[in-house]
């Protein structure tokens, strides 16, 4: 597999995946329409300026790079609340655009394709850690459009004999990662710290995330687009469950500031704990995440302080 097409290359978890697609000498093309990605993470690949909802325009580079091997589709909107605001522009783009990516997918005769999703699928669940077969009860509207274009795949790879995979994200922090998304309570403590800010923790801290380190999706990504189980769903998580209360202790830490912080409301469609099982793509795949959350925190830290 030579050319990958990579939608949200220009993003946080896609810039990373496009840099290691580079390191492994792969030719890399990028969709993005950069309401978040950054031109300085495109280096070495090529970039279309395309919103995934724009069918037409997304055929042009389709058309254009008719030799694609794989699609590794990230482009979607991340945010819960916004997803709560907006239900129709969440759906737009993470299901109409999905269907969009898989429909020129199939038309080009495509056979590999990798999608993210999100943990969000999962909503509250009673059982940690939570594995692939779990229940799936999302809470806001993302998370029922992530489920709803990982439907799309599945049907697609049926259909269409497509090898295509799905991986559900834990909560994914590392460099490049903005502080505008409330995903990134990472990014966003960090940026409240070193500003001398008292960081702002929603609920009472006692709820819980899987933090997995962008460079090591990025590898599970990479991984698993040749994979050979079709259709399957895989976790891709620390597989560690970490309040955020000790998540923020761990930051002062680091960067010896006082914790100190404020108490806000929980927000709709937060969840109140979650952590995943990631043995399932450890047993296919021998993936396995190799960086710490207290090693990933200084890295991230380090590149803040950049």
């Amino acid at each position: 597999m030579e050319k990958i097409l990579v939608t949200g290359g220009a993003g946080f978890i896609g810039s990373h995946v496009c840099d290691l697609l580079i390191h492994q000498e792969k030719q890399v093309v990028i969709a993005d329409n950069m309401s978040s990605g950054k031109h300085e993470h495109v280096n070495n690949m090529e970039l279309f300026e395309v919103d995934i909802t724009d069918a037409e325009k997304l055929e042009e580079l389709f058309r254009l790079h008719d030799d694609i091997d794989g699609v590794i589709h990230l482009a979607a909107q991340s945010k819960a609340p916004t997803s709560i605001k907006a239900p129709q522009y969440d759906a737009n783009i993470n299901i109409n655009g999905t269907i969009n990516v898989l429909e020129l997918t199939r038309k080009y005769g495509i056979k590999h394709f990798l999608y993210a999703s999100s943990a969000a699928v999962y909503g509250d669940q009673q059982t940690l850690p939570i594995t692939e077969d779990a229940p799936v009860e999302p809470l806001s509207p993302y998370g029922v459009s992530k489920y709803a274009g990982e439907a799309y795949v599945k049907a697609y790879s049926r259909m269409y004999d497509l090898n295509a995979h799905v991986l559900r994200f834990a909560n994914v922090y590392g460099p490049r990662q903005s502080a505008d998304t409330e995903a990134g309570v990472i990014t966003i403590f960090i940026e409240q710290l070193l500003n001398g800010e008292q960081p702002v923790i929603y609920g009472d801290g006692k709820q819980t995330r899987d933090f997995i380190y962008v460079k090591d999706v990025a590898w599970a990504v990479v991984t698993c687009l040749c994979g050979q189980q079709t259709a399957a769903v895989y976790n891709v998580s620390s597989g560690e469950e970490t309040s955020i209360t000790d998540l923020l202790h761990d930051m002062c830490a680091l960067l010896d500031k006082p914790y100190r912080p404020q108490y806000g409301e929980i927000r709709p469609g937060d969840i109140e704990k979650s952590y995943l099982d990631n043995s399932k793509i450890t047993k296919d795949f021998l993936w396995q995440p190799v960086t710490t959350l207290r090693d990933g925190l200084r890295d991230t830290i380090r590149h803040a302080n950049a």
